[in-house]
């Protein structure tokens, strides 16, 4: 006859703090995920999509009346002064301009720079940027003519030492509109 032998408690064997350290596991990353997801929402998302496509046909107006001035600019950023420098040529010499230059993704990196007219040098507008700006960007040139608003507007990438030159690729989205 065979004598038995009691068994060992669970807490002894392996498989069940595998199984348990699994489920820890799961509900740890969930959890984290959870507080990523509540505390850095997604603000690309636009809730009124029927005024976003308004601002769109704004945007291609004032990007109209910019072509039809036949503006062009072009655009230095020194690193070292954080200077902005910008010439401009066409049929419209404001006295201030606005450059906007905007991060795709990251909003807190978004620069704004009003940029007055140099009196010495008919064209030539200076600005002051706060920080050093680099990277894939979206560089919005704005200005006023006869009491509208034209927007030189396109995807540039920033690096040290190249210029940024608008106006001179075709708007996107206008095709319609210009026949």
């Amino acid at each position: 006859m065979t004598l038995a032998t009691p068994a060992s408690p669970w807490y002894k064997h392996r498989w069940p703090w595998i199984i348990i350290g699994i489920l820890a596991c799961s509900v740890t990353l969930t959890l984290t995920m959870v507080t990523i997801a509540v505390t850095h929402p997604d603000n690309l998302v636009s809730d009124n999509y029927y005024e976003a496509g308004k601002g769109i046909n704004r945007s291609l107006d004032r990007e109209l009346l910019a072509q039809s001035l036949k503006l062009r600019a072009v655009v230095s950023l020194d690193d070292v002064t954080g200077e902005a420098n910008l010439h401009l040529t066409g049929d419209s010499l404001p006295e201030t301009l606005v450059l906007n230059l905007i991060s795709p993704t990251q909003p807190e990196k978004d620069r704004k720079v009003v940029m007055a007219r140099a009196p010495a040098q008919p064209g030539r507008y200076v600005g002051q940027l706060s920080e050093r700006v680099e990277g894939r960007r979206f560089v919005e040139l704005l200005g006023v003519e006869n009491g509208q608003t034209w927007r030189l507007f396109e995807e540039e990438s920033i690096v040290r030492d190249k210029d940024l030159i608008l106006g001179d690729e075709p708007i996107q989205g206008a095709e319609a509109r210009m026949k």
